[in-house]
C-alpha cells in the first residue's frame, strides 16, 4: 500500500519503513573494548607513537624545507610522504587514545564522514606517492645521465600535485557516495576510527555501487600501484647488477633499501586486510592493519628515512643542536 507526503507525492513501503526509523545522527567506535584490560598499555603506547610519528614527520619536514642541499627530487618527494603522514596520524589518532580513555567513544556522523576522508586521502596519496617515488628512484639508477632533465623541480611539482589533486577527487567521490547512505541503527562502528567496509555493513540502504568503488580502488592503489612498483624495481635490480664496481652497487641499494622497507611495510598492511570483498570483511584484521599503516607506518616511516640517510642526519644536525650529541 502507498503513502503521501505533505506535497501529495506517493511514497512507495520502502521509503515509509525508512521514514519511520530514526537515521543515526552519530557512531559508537568499538576500539579495543574487547580487551579492557590492555587499555592502560595500548594507551601508553599509541601516545608514544603518536608522539613519535607527528614529531619524527614534522622535523623531516623542517629539515628538508631549510636545508638547500636537500632540494633534490628524492627528498622533495620525502617531503610530501612527511606531510602525508602527518594527516594520516592526526586523523586517527586523537580519537584512537580518546577511546581507550573513555567507556563510550562516540564520534559524530559529520566527524565521522571528515576522518574518513582526510584518512582516505592520505592513504590513498601514500600509496601512489611510493610508486612516484619507486620511478624517481629507476630514472636516477637506470638513466643517471638524464636524470637531471627527467626530474625537473617543474615534473617533480606536477607529479606531486597530480598526486594530491587525484587522490582528493577520488576521495570526494567516495565521500558523496558515502554521504547518500542512509544509517538506520546500530550505530556501532566495529573499528578504532570510520573505516568503509563497517560503515557500509551498517547502512540500512543499497550499498551495491559503493562496493564497486571501493573494489575499484583496492585494484588502482592496492595492485596496479604494486605492480608499478615491481616493475621499476625489476629495472632498477637490473641495472644495478650490471655496475662493474661493488662499490657503485653498494650505493644503489643503499638509496633504494629505505624505500623498499617502506614499500614492504604498507603495502603487506593494505593487502593484509583491504584486498577481499567487503563480505568477507575481518574486524580483527582491519583493526591490526589499521595500527599498521595509521600509527606504525607513520612512526618508522621517518625513522627509517633519518636513521639510514646520512644527508637527511646531517641536516638535523646542523638545525638541531640535540642531534649532535
Amino acid at each position: 500500500m502507498l503513502g503521501v507526503n505533505e506535497t501529495g507525492q506517493q511514497l512507495s513501503l520502502g521509503h515509509l519503513l525508512l521514514l519511520n526509523q530514526t537515521l543515526v545522527t552519530k557512531f559508537v567506535l568499538q576500539g579495543f573494548s574487547e580487551h579492557p584490560e590492555h587499555h592502560a598499555l595500548l594507551f601508553s603506547c599509541f601516545l608514544s607513537l603518536c608522539s613519535v610519528a607527528l614529531t619524527g614527520n614534522t622535523l623531516i619536514i623542517l629539515a628538508i624545507a631549510l636545508n638547500s642541499g636537500l632540494h633534490t627530487p628524492m627528498y622533495f618527494f620525502l617531503f610530501n610522504l612527511a606531510t602525508m603522514d602527518i594527516i594520516c596520524a592526526s586523523s586517527v589518532m586523537p580519537k584512537a587514545l580518546e577511546g581507550l580513555v573513555l567507556e563510550e567513544n562516540s564520534i559524530s556522523y559529520g566527524g565521522c564522514m571528515a576522518q574518513l576522508y582526510f584518512l582516505t586521502w592520505a592513504a590513498s596519496s601514500e600509496l601512489l606517492l611510493l610508486t612516484v617515488m619507486a620511478y624517481d628512484r629507476y630514472a636516477a639508477i637506470c638513466h643517471p645521465l638524464h636524470y637531471s632533465t627527467a626530474m625537473s623541480k617543474a615534473f617533480c611539482g606536477t607529479l606531486a600535485a597530480g598526486v594530491w589533486a587525484l587522490c582528493a577527487f577520488n576521495t570526494a567521490v567516495r565521500a558523496g557516495l558515502m554521504l547518500r547512505l542512509d544509517f538506520c541503527g546500530p550505530d556501532v562502528i566495529t573499528h578504532f576510527f570510520c573505516e568503509v567496509p563497517p560503515l557500509l555493513l551498517l547502512s540500512c540502504s543499497s550499498t551495491y555501487v559503493n562496493s564497486i568503488m571501493l573494489v575499484l580502488a583496492d585494484a588502482f592503489y592496492g595492485i596496479l600501484n604494486f605492480l608499478m612498483t615491481i616493475v621499476s624495481y625489476g629495472f632498477i635490480i637490473s641495472s644495478i647488477l650490471k655496475m662493474r664496481t661493488a662499490e657503485g652497487k653498494k650505493k644503489a641499494f643503499s638509496i633504494c633499501s629505505s624505500h623498499l622497507i617502506v614499500v614492504g611495510m604498507y603495502y603487506t598492511a593494505v593487502f593484509y586486510a583491504y584486498i577481499s570483498p567487503v563480505s568477507s570483511y575481518s574486524t580483527e584484521k582491519s583493526k591490526l592493519a589499521g595500527v599498521l599503516y595509521t600509527m606504525l607506518s607513520p612512526t618508522l616511516n621517518p625513522l627509517i628515512y633519518t636513521l639510514r640517510n646520512a644527508e637527511v642526519k646531517a641536516a638535523l644536525r646542523k638545525l638541531f643542536p640535540f642531534f649532535r650529541n
